[in-house]
């Protein structure tokens, strides 16, 4: 059995019997110029593993990584090292395309991810990953990505956790929106999809609510697309058995 607990952007806690994965946590109520517009994570407690997508910062955040008790394994993309190091984080994993580890006893493999990614303007550019999760199901996290062919190769999936929106009016190259995100199903073939990366963080120039409708508009593309896929939308905090 697989429980997946969805904690806002694309903080999702995986767990499988004793062993506990969190996905790029971000658990503070600010980023930057970006506000919370769902609620802060109540205490994870302890995990065994980290995995890291790309170095941007509402993926890396370091003070959510120095908040999570104990010194969990840190998976992170080939080059994103030196920065963890730097910062005291020394159980660090650094995976390219295509590499498998094993965190928690759980084999992890870093999948393509096409997404441009680099932590200022001066740093160098890192590799962005996703990750397939190899436990009692079969779990796609995607990072941030746009949709490519070779998706086709990671089928057949359990559950896939995508990405369907961003943080701020619009999202450009390099990530997924509603239909392209529902075109990824097609490929990767997921009996489960959750939608992530919504309606959790909004720039503070940004006035009014934050749009809630990417996940809904998602479900109706897959319904179209990939009607075959259950598309499971969840609320911050809220968990999935599959």
């Amino acid at each position: 059995m697989t429980v997946l607990r969805w904690l806002g952007h694309a903080t999702v806690l995986v767990e499988v019997g004793g062993s506990r994965l969190l996905t790029d946590p971000v658990l503070r109520s600010r980023l930057a110029h970006l506000t919370r517009r769902m609620p802060v994570p109540e205490e994870v407690g302890r995990v065994d593993a980290v995995l890291i997508s790309h170095v941007h910062r509402d993926h890396l955040d370091l003070p959510s990584l120095a908040a999570l008790p104990g010194a969990p394994a840190i998976v992170a993309p080939a080059g994103a090292g030196d920065l963890l190091r730097s910062h005291g984080f020394d159980a660090v994993i650094e995976v390219r395309e295509g590499e498998t580890t094993t965190v928690a006893g759980m084999p992890v493999t870093a999948t393509p991810a096409h997404h441009r990614a680099r932590r200022g303007p001066r740093s160098p550019w890192v590799p962005s990953l996703g990750y397939v999760v190899e436990a009692a199901s079969r779990v796609y996290f995607a990072g941030d990505t746009d949709v490519y062919d070779s998706m086709a190769t990671l089928a057949p999936l359990d559950v896939a956790l995508l990405p369907v929106w961003g943080w701020g009016p619009r999202v450009g190259e390099g990530h997924l929106n509603p239909r392209t995100a529902a075109e990824a199903l097609r490929l990767l073939r997921p009996r489960v999809a959750v939608p992530i990366h919504w309606g959790t963080f909004r720039p503070i120039y940004l006035r009014g609510r934050p749009p809630a409708d990417a996940p809904r508009e998602f479900a109706r593309h897959a319904a179209e697309l990939a009607p075959e896929v259950d598309v499971r939308i969840l609320q911050p905090g809220e968990t999935l058995v599959v």
